[in-house]
């Protein structure tokens, strides 16, 4: 195992500079795949041997749609061949999974919606390129995905990779506090970066952000409850949402509530005590199963409904495995001996607002065995986007904000003035990402080909069209 890579406190240009020396910008465009490069469908298989069995021929068929959702699933994949890329040596709170997917809308606690990287599965300290990297090389792929011709796909990525470095001289600039002060409100994110979208592309561009604020619990109730004997229950369908009642024995049900309240307790202790109490006004109602992502498919997904006042005002979270990251067999294990806490610290560093009842726990599964889980509002004004639907200007403006959202968050938590430092003032870097990028999703449709031939074959199960 290798020796964990630490956030380290400082603000010094001339340790970018260095870097660059020792690493020159040009060198980040160079991929080929090394020469023990592990076999991609065996790197999957090892990841599923610590996921429910049944669903994961979902996740290789969500994984099989297009090279994008293949590359969506890839994480481990991409992890294992960034550990053979150059890096500066500057270490940040890293996404460790910022794929353009995996950014969108979410509310803060004032109720205002913001926009910014808001997967942190993957999350620990590590190089701040293999982020950059990740999220490149999906700009590509998603261009790809819609059509776009070579040309253009190169100035999205250029464009994106800009727009972080910019943006990371931007916080190089500013107060420590002003950095921890900065967000990307949805509402201002066509004005900043739109420049190029008509009118019509601008509402579609931002319908989906108008829609998010009706993601609510309220809404979570509607869709996916109904009152069995009076009471709210969870709908049954399998296998995208199948109640605890359907996965236990019946003379275990009560058994399983108890554990579930133990686990609740022991969720309630990571929160801060002001919304512990908040929490403490609700009461637990029933719980299901719940398949999520393309990635996540397998690992356990439970969402919980709660109920306020008389029954009333209901509370939905989502109750989500966290595993150790795919780049911790790169990096070090993570400092937390709880994944879920590693993802939750993770976030709370990186992320421009926290959800009100983000926590973690570990409690004991239907397997008898300890699991780790990380707790959140289920939906609470979401907000994604269709990628697939996009027009080039459309994809234009969302992947610069993803390039201006994600050097925020490495802002806050590595040497910004390092990196800034680094990366300078010329288009270096953009250029050589742009290569990089061309090069690895040429790799992801070969990759993505493998996993095809390998289901084709039966060597995986893969269940299509869930």
């Amino acid at each position: 195992m290798p020796d964990r890579a630490t956030l380290a406190s400082g603000e010094s240009a001339e340790r970018g500079r260095a870097a660059r020396r020792l690493v020159p910008r040009s060198a980040h465009g160079e991929w080929s795949p090394a020469f023990d490069r592990p076999d991609p469908v065996a790197l999957l298989e090892t990841q599923a041997a610590t996921r429910l069995a049944e669903l994961v021929p979902i996740r290789y068929g969500r994984m099989l749609v297009s090279p994008f959702t293949f590359y969506r699933g890839a994480a481990a994949i991409m992890a294992a061949d960034l550990s053979h890329t150059p890096d500066s040596g500057i270490v940040v709170q890293a996404c460790g999974d910022a794929h353009i997917s995996n950014f969108g809308g979410f509310a803060a606690q004032d109720r205002r919606l913001l926009f910014g990287p808001n997967d942190f599965d993957e999350t620990l300290p590590g190089p701040w390129e293999w982020d950059v990297k990740r999220m490149a090389a999906s700009v590509e792929i998603a261009g790809r995905d819609i059509g776009q011709p070579a040309e253009r796909r190169r100035s999205l990525v250029t464009d994106c990779a800009r727009e972080y470095r910019q943006a990371m001289r931007q916080f190089a600039n500013e107060s420590h506090l002003d950095v921890w002060y900065d967000r990307l409100n949805a509402s201002e994110l066509v004005g900043r970066f739109g420049g190029r979208l008509g009118r019509k592309g601008r509402i579609v561009f931002t319908k989906p952000f108008a829609k998010a604020r009706s993601k609510t619990s309220l809404r979570a109730v509607d869709r996916l409850t109904e009152r069995v004997d009076g009471q709210l229950r969870f709908r049954s369908i399998p296998p995208l949402l199948v109640p605890l009642e359907h996965l236990v024995d019946p003379a275990d049900a009560r058994r399983d509530v108890d554990i579930v309240n133990v686990a609740l307790d022991q969720y309630a202790e990571s929160l801060d005590q002001d919304r512990r109490y908040l929490f403490g006004t609700y009461r637990f109602v029933d719980m299901a199963r719940k398949v999520v992502g393309v990635g996540s498919v397998g690992t356990r997904a439970w969402i919980l409904l709660f109920a306020g006042r008389q029954g009333q005002d209901p509370l939905v979270l989502q109750m989500k495995e966290a595993q150790s990251s795919v780049l911790e067999p790169y990096l070090g294990r993570s400092e937390f001996d709880n994944c879920g806490e590693r993802v939750v610290r993770g976030q709370r560093l990186s992320q421009a607002a926290i959800d009100l009842f983000l926590g973690w726990q570990r409690s004991v599964g239907l397997d008898g065995k300890e699991h780790d889980f990380y707790i959140r509002q289920l939906w609470d004004w979401k907000a994604s986007i269709d990628l697939s639907r996009m027009t080039y200007n459309g994809l234009h403006a969302y992947t610069r904000a993803c390039g201006w959202s994600l050097a925020r968050a490495h802002a806050r938590s590595g040497d910004r003035l390092a990196i800034a430092a680094y990366l300078g003032a010329g288009p270096s870097f953009d250029q050589a990402l742009a290569r990089f990028s061309a090069a690895y999703a040429d790799q992801n449709e070969l990759d993505h080909q493998r996993l095809d031939d390998a289901a084709t074959a039966g060597q995986v199960p893969a269940l299509r069209g869930i």
